[in-house]
């Protein structure tokens, strides 16, 4: 049988090899596919360094907004921002924890990276609503319960609490009921739903029983607010009792949908 012709084997050879412009194009691609790939690496060596090797960016400043009763001192000093890191390398949520367990008046803090070479602490303070006497002293209680802080001098504008529950009657059967503690929950619910011309000028609020919480104002007035349920709703009727009857002495609204006050 005879072989191939000599024309056959020509044309069998160009398939397998291509035409030399196809030849060029693959060796072209192939050169560009080489040269981005070690310039991705060069890059990404480049940025590493320039992260993490160099003293471009490297932490030089803490600045510190929001504080009230807190310096900006004491924040930097519980945040503990390693000047000189790396500014990629900071541990932010690690300096929210420790802001947080150093200084339980934080309420929230914002750590942001402020690029090229600061970090911001932006803080919220609790607010107290209520006060705790401790001795001489008084513990500030926010309106989410938390007893954030104890200080020797009462803030204005920040109502006392004052537990006189009795050991019988319907005292009693709220200490057993409830204990102390939700009791002191349900004054600071109160303290904290009071609004806002009425917070200002309470001086103290009087738990005798679960059902009978009041409020003592700073001129001698007094709230009979009952129990801390229906807070926003009674707050809304106390505002509208104190417009309609200025002169009042005693307001009632431990019922808001018949609100009441005596005395002038």
């Amino acid at each position: 049988m005879a072989g191939p012709t000599t024309a056959e084997r020509g044309k069998r050879q160009q398939e397998s090899s291509g035409p030399p412009s196809a030849r060029r194009l693959g060796r072209a691609r192939l050169r560009t596919i080489v040269i981005l790939a070690v310039a991705a690496v060069l890059l990404g060596a480049g940025v590493t360094w320039l992260l993490y090797g160099s003293t471009w960016l490297r932490v030089e400043h803490v600045s510190v907004s929001g504080t009230d009763v807190l310096t900006p001192d004491e924040v930097r000093d519980a945040a503990a921002v390693p000047v000189g890191a790396p500014m990629i390398s900071v541990d932010t949520d690690g300096i929210e924890a420790r802001l947080r367990q150093k200084l339980p008046r934080i309420d929230t803090v914002d750590v942001v990276r402020s690029w090229p070479h600061g970090i911001g602490l932006k803080v919220t303070e609790r607010t107290p609503v209520l006060l705790l006497r401790n001795g001489r002293n008084f513990t500030e209680v926010d309106r989410e319960g938390v007893r954030f802080a104890t200080v020797s001098q009462a803030p204005k504008s920040v109502p006392a609490l004052e537990l006189s529950v009795s050991r019988t009657g319907s005292g009693a059967a709220s200490l057993r009921r409830f204990g102390t503690d939700r009791l002191v929950r349900e004054a600071v619910g109160v303290a904290g739903d009071l609004p806002a011309a009425v917070a200002r000028d309470a001086r103290t609020v009087q738990v005798r029983s679960y059902d009978d919480i009041s409020l003592e104002l700073a001129d001698g007035r007094t709230v009979a607010w009952g129990s801390g349920e229906s807070g926003r709703a009674k707050a809304r009727a106390l505002t509208a009792l104190m417009k309609a009857a200025p002169g009042a002495r005693h307001f009632d609204v431990s019922v808001p949908t018949a609100p009441a006050s005596s005395g002038s």
